[in-house]
């Protein structure tokens, strides 16, 4: 859920957003791992997304990407080598675990839009545009009442719409309990699953299953490295985005793929299966209580220092293990849903088990 030029101001969408996630299951599933299918892609490509049927007569050429408070839609148009397809591209964060990422970003054709009081692309932009494509990191994207085009609205013009399977059920208030299940349990795989959706609406499908393959590669050699070795407390703090919660303290993400990502480092997320809600509502006890070994800073925008906001958290909590030992790491978008996850893997392992 990141922020810059078009998000800085979204506590309000973001809070939604948490709200909207539900909670993480105490006891998570096992997660599949993703299967691309084989061979080209056959057009006409008829999918069902988020119950919506759409059809993909050719690949895309037209792409508008939607903000959303994310920023891995993007980046896994980036990372699939599709950049020449983005007609207009909304996302954006200034800070990346993939230093590189920042300015290919950046580099994404913006189509000149504006956003409006809900922090979107408005219908008139969009209809205006005339993409082939509109990409939304969640179903709210498409919501009339935040003066957001419509699904049907879209198809109506000859422009097909997609949603981050993976968020169906965020902003959908008729979601199906599988798409409910599906946001409450996301995971690094998820992130694969969104890749290799790409990859077979783009006709790059061999292209995306090396990406994912290269991937999930790194981070097993880092579930590999770790294994067996005893877990510790880790918890995630955005300081930068204290707006989201109700009493001014750093935004404490939990559940989901935060979960799973510090899972993946050989660590266990504090606050593992709290709901999401809690970012909101967590107040300064419960933090004071919690038994963190190790924390991990997450940076809202470039002009944060990692260093001084973990010292100034230090300063904060003395009574947290973390907080004695100075142990920490600075992390950004690679905790989000979004092809970076490697990279925040395996930063937060390297202090949750320093050493190999």
């Amino acid at each position: 859920m990141p922020f810059d030029r078009f998000t800085r101001p979204l506590a309000a969408v973001l809070a939604t957003a948490l709200t909207a996630t539900g909670c993480s299951s105490p006891e998570r599933a096992a997660k599949p791992q993703v299967t691309e299918a084989a061979g080209p892609t056959r057009y006409p490509l008829t999918l069902d997304n988020c119950g919506t049927r759409i059809t993909f007569a050719a690949p895309p050429r037209r792409v508008l990407i939607l903000n959303g408070t994310s920023v891995g839609e993007a980046e896994s148009f980036v990372m699939l080598g599709l950049e020449k397809t983005v007609l207009a591209n909304a996302q954006s964060y200034g800070v990346s675990d993939d230093p590189s990422m920042i300015d290919k970003v950046r580099a994404l054709p913006t189509g000149g839009l504006t956003m409006n009081k809900n922090f979107d692309v408005p219908a008139e932009q969009v209809l205006n545009l005339k993409p082939d494509l509109v990409v939304s990191t969640w179903s709210g994207g498409f919501e009339a009442r935040n003066g957001f085009a419509t699904r049907e609205q879209l198809a109506a013009a000859g422009i097909t719409s997609l949603v981050n399977p993976v968020n169906c059920a965020m902003g959908k208030p008729d979601a199906t309990p599988e798409e409910k299940r599906a946001n409450q349990d996301q995971s690094i795989e998820s992130t694969f699953a969104f890749l290799g959706l790409l990859g077979r609406i783009f006709d790059v499908q061999e292209r995306a299953r090396d990406l994912v393959e290269r991937l999930r590669s790194r981070i097993e050699a880092v579930r590999t490295r770790v294994s067996g070795r005893p877990t510790k407390k880790v918890l995630i703090a955005y300081p930068g985005m204290s707006m989201m919660n109700a009493n001014g303290l750093p935004a404490v993400m939990t559940g989901g793929i935060y979960d799973d990502v510090i899972e993946a480092a050989g660590g266990v997320n504090v606050f593992a299966g709290q709901t999401a809600d809690m970012t909101r509502t967590l107040n300064r006890e419960q933090l004071a209580v919690a038994p963190v070994d190790v924390l991990v800073v997450g940076l809202f925008g470039p002009e944060e220092d990692g260093g001084r906001e973990a010292a100034r958290l230090f300063a904060a909590y003395p009574q947290w293990q973390a907080s004695k030992s100075r142990t920490y790491a600075v992390v950004s978008d690679g905790v989000y849903l979004g092809p970076l996850n490697a990279w925040a893997v395996e930063k937060i392992s390297r202090v949750v088990h320093p050493g190999d």
